[in-house]
């Protein structure tokens, strides 16, 4: 079999492993794979790439999942930002 065979192929991994990367959390989906199908790092995490890249849907699941982590991740480092600013301004006007 070729590479280009079996790049074609369908791609499948355990559903556990799906639902990880609908919850974008790819390294769990790796980790599943591993599990499930006995296979090494590398392996598994081509295979997950490759179920991505062939699985528009869960790829758009997976693209929005992480763009909303990265906004909440910014949203909060402005919150903790803010706070410190605001401590540290009335922390000098105090003293």
């Amino acid at each position: 079999m070729t590479s280009s065979t079996h790049m074609e192929q369908k791609t499948t991994i355990p559903l556990e492993a799906v639902a990880a990367l609908h919850r974008g959390n790819k390294i769990e989906a790796i980790k599943l794979v591993r599990e499930e199908q006995g296979l090494g790092l590398k392996e598994a995490k081509d295979l997950v790439e490759q179920f991505l890249r062939n699985d528009p849907a869960v790829q758009a699941s997976f693209a929005q999942v992480k763009a909303q982590s990265g906004g909440s991740a910014l949203r909060w480092w402005v919150i903790v930002i803010g706070i410190g600013a605001l401590a540290l301004y009335f922390w000098r006007r105090l003293g």
